[in-house]
């Protein structure tokens, strides 16, 4: 391999390295949480009460007397009371769960996708998916009554359904009522939100009040990468007209946004979320995650709070849910920018790939079934794209290689004088008209696709599950085999596309040090270059195998490249040729080569002083 692809690929590492420092976390992240407000407190005590009446039982025996329910409940003490059951709704998408205490969706299946286990052999088994299913999540509307505050959380509401549409009533003793309505709708994965109270003259401290809505959500392990999911679940927000922002990814965060209005949240997972989108705007929001252990059943702990304001009426703003996929198409097609938790990337990345790779692969999807294939057509467009620059990296490939007899010359007159050795190069380099980093240009224009495409693939719902030879998941690492234990930073298993690639790139690398004049380099950097993919095999083996198939295929295809070019693109005599009226050519003064040349004679002229002057022998000072 020549001396541009090693920087190419030194490059590449380098960005790695800055890629990894800027998305790690900061001291102020993984610094101890700020006591928790009084509305999270609420949170911790209402799932104890909740996780009791998930299924159809009775409440606890013990409850408290009339008395004492009049003085928390109010006129809803009646309310508090009674027998928590499970009411559904279904359409072609999802089936809905509601439990009647609290008025909330306890559970959401989502019939058009799986969720894959292991059993205790190793072995991938699917079952149903679930949203939302967990005991311990929180739906609690805080409701400021003359009273004191009252929480839908403590109260049984009377469900009422009709067609797609469930509607909770709980009924206080002089006619007023909390309604929750929801409605699951025509369009993918969607359910409308109203929330409302009746005859609330006499219940309401005042006109436009506003309701404290707190949304606590444990989200599932849902991906066979649990580890690499959890990197990519939080809680996504818009602040009004701002961009789309989150909670970090990696440590425990917490967002105060309590005087911003709040377009939209959501609590996402790798390939799912669950949102709530505003009509109008929330009145301020409060965001929070939480890291779990990885022993925990569950990955993350997410959680909102957001002001809903109840007008005069008793009415409040409407609500959408969205309860399903990560799908592009599906989230765009609200118009409030909710495609962007998507983790696609923010940067120029992120814009390649929204708008270059996802409509190309959709499109390529749309005519190839297979998703391995369809990678391999997306590499053979990149590398015909590239093309044009390719030739030009060949040619100088070619080039070098015609050059190197000459070369081998120069290391024999000047075998004792490394320096010397490497600035006569140099000059018979400018002097043919060969640039040595004429190839460095089509890697670096590269670049852009490779990290894009390392982002794309562990986001691109499309590719979730997606089998492709061994392959199961291409959004997830292949495991050709599982070890008997785990090595640290590699993981329990191998994957074959992994070693298929870092095997490619070390043969790759030896035909071009072959054909290449490689006597001037540092002997580290030439093996640095088998060392590269031997480093890179502990970061890919748990990877998404979309990216290590990707990177195979334009391995493979490069080599086809060269071996091709140099049997029908490039004749060596005529290369020779070409360099010999290079040659006579008058040759411009300035530019690249000559300054580097120039900057070299200079730096063996200060090595020739120093070797030239005479050694000084320190005078020693008489004591007196």
């Amino acid at each position: 391999m020549e001396r541009n692809h090693i920087i190419g690929f030194v490059l590449i590492f380098g960005l790695l390295l800055v890629w990894t420092f800027v998305n790690s976390p900061s001291k102020e992240q993984v610094a101890a949480m700020k006591e928790r407000q009084d509305s999270l407190n609420r949170v911790e005590i209402l799932k104890d009460s909740i996780a009791e009446t998930v299924q159809s039982t009775p409440l606890a025996a013990a409850l408290p007397d009339s008395a004492a329910l009049a003085r928390q409940f109010g006129t809803f003490a009646s309310a508090a009371t009674g027998t928590n059951e499970v009411v559904k709704l279904e359409n072609q998408y999802f089936v809905v769960e509601f439990n009647t205490k609290g008025g909330k969706i306890s559970n959401v299946e989502l019939k058009q996708y799986k969720k894959v286990l292991v059993d205790d052999k190793k072995k991938e088994y699917k079952v149903p998916l679930h949203l939302l299913e967990d005991p311990d999540n929180v739906w609690d509307i805080s409701i400021p009554a003359q009273s004191g505050d009252l929480h839908t959380a403590d109260l049984i509401f009377q469900p009422t359904v009709e067609g797609q549409k469930i509607t909770f009533r709980a009924i206080g003793s002089n006619g007023e009522q909390i309604i929750q309505e929801y409605t699951l709708t025509d369009k993918p994965y969607e359910v409308k939100y109203n929330l409302s109270v009746q005859n609330a003259a006499g219940l309401l401290k005042s006109s436009n009040e506003k309701a404290t809505l707190t949304w606590v959500n444990l989200l599932d392990k849902i991906e066979k990468n649990s580890n690499f999911e959890k990197t990519m679940s939080t809680v996504y927000y818009k602040e009004g007209t701002e961009t789309v922002d989150y909670c970090n990814c990696r440590a425990d965060a917490k967002e105060d946004l309590a005087a911003k209005p709040i377009k939209w949240f959501s609590h996402s997972n790798q390939f799912f979320n669950s949102s709530l989108i505003a009509e109008e705007t929330f009145s301020g929001g409060q965001f929070e995650t939480k890291m779990l252990d990885i022993t925990d059943n569950n990955l993350k702990k997410t959680s909102a709070i957001v002001g809903i304001p109840i007008r005069a009426d008793g009415t409040a703003m409407k609500m959408t849910m969205y309860i399903g996929p990560n799908d592009f198409e599906n989230l765009r097609s609200y118009q409030v920018a909710l495609e962007d938790i998507i983790p696609f990337g923010r940067s120029i990345f992120g814009t390649i790939n929204r708008w270059v790779i996802r409509p190309v692969f959709n499109f390529l999807i749309s005519l190839i079934g297979s998703k391995g294939l369809v990678i391999l057509l997306l590499t053979f467009l990149v590398k015909f794209a590239l093309f044009p620059l390719s030739y030009k990296m060949l040619h100088s490939q070619a080039k070098m290689s015609a050059l190197k007899p000459s070369l081998a010359g120069l290391r024999e007159k000047y075998k004792d004088d490394m320096q010397k050795q490497q600035m006569e190069t140099m000059k018979v380099y400018r002097e043919y008209g060969v640039n040595p980093l004429g190839g460095c240009f089509p890697v670096l224009l590269q670049m852009p696709v490779w990290f894009a495409l390392y982002r794309f693939f562990p986001a691109s719902i499309e590719f979730r599950q997606a089998s492709f030879l061994w392959a199961t998941d291409l959004s997830s690492y292949d495991v050709f085999f599982n070890l008997p234990f785990d090595i640290p930073f590699f993981g329990g298993h191998i994957s074959m596309l992994t070693l298929l690639w870092a095997a490619s790139t070390i043969a790759y690398t030896y035909y071009n040090m072959q054909n290449m004049d490689m006597a001037n380099m540092n002997p580290a950097l030439k093996y640095m270059q088998y060392f590269m993919p031997v480093m890179f095999l502990v970061f890919f083996n748990s990877y998404a195998s979309g990216l290590t198939l990707y990177l195979l295929y334009s391995n493979l295809l490069n080599i086809g490249q060269t071996l091709g070019a140099k049997r029908f693109l490039f004749d060596e005599n005529k290369i020779m040729a070409e360099l010999n009226k290079n040659k006579e050519k008058p040759k411009k003064e300035g530019g690249f080569q000559a300054r580097l040349e120039q900057a070299m004679k200079e730096q063996q002229r200060q090595a020739e002083l120093r070797k030239n002057q005479p050694a000084t022998t320190p005078v020693k000072k008489k004591n007196k």
